[in-house]
């Protein structure tokens, strides 16, 4: 296997969310001058999505929730979602041209941004800069980590500043001692200790 991202397409699995060929990074806005159709369209979608009605996708190694992203009509400059790591799971190694905030739910991992490790446990932030090739790992080879993603992709997409590239696809094999892992479907309070602080 090489570490083009050509060859990356062809492995892939193309069920897999980043693989997909009509993926919707801005959506078209269209109507009068003053939009007033589209105003009404968006004081009309809802205001609170449920985790529930929306599945993991990807696997077995790195899981993803797409709480929000442009297709959905509901916001036009941020895509949230939350990533899933299972146990000793890792990323696709990728870069893009927009910044990217991953609040650590729970676990522990690294980063690799252009080369350099960066640690992080639950409470953490991890940035990811513009321009930086990036892979995020989990560091745990028995229990799986959990983020919270918030990126400015369809803003930057918006402004044509479109390049984005993988390097290495997301691993199609589960990582040692991740066989068996499934991503965590229900929501439960990872945040806090059991007995309290």
């Amino acid at each position: 296997m090489t570490d083009t991202a050509e060859n990356a397409e062809e492995i892939e699995p193309v069920g897999h969310y980043h693989s997909k060929k009509d993926r919707i990074f801005v959506r078209p806005i269209q109507g009068a001058y003053n939009l007033s159709e589209e105003l009404q369209r968006l004081r009309s979608m809802p205001r609170v999505r449920k985790a529930k009605d929306i599945k993991f996708v990807d696997g077995p190694q790195t899981y993803s929730r797409h709480y929000v992203e442009p297709k959905d009509g509901i916001t036009q400059l941020f895509h949230l979602h939350l990533e899933e790591y299972g146990p000793g799971g890792r990323s696709q190694k990728h870069g893009h041209v927009n910044e990217a905030a991953f609040y650590i739910l729970d676990g522990d991992g690294y980063e690799i941004h252009d080369g350099q490790r960066y640690d992080w446990t639950a409470g953490d932030v991890a940035i990811v800069h513009n321009n930086c090739v990036h892979q995020h790992f989990n560091a745990s080879d028995t229990k799986p980590a959990r983020a919270l993603v918030i990126k400015t992709k369809p803003m930057f997409m918006f402004m044509n500043m479109l390049f984005q590239k993988q390097v290495v696809p997301r691993p199609t094999t589960p990582a040692p001692g991740g066989e068996n892992f499934t991503a965590r479907e229900g929501e439960a309070d990872f945040n806090h200790p059991e007995e309290g602080y």
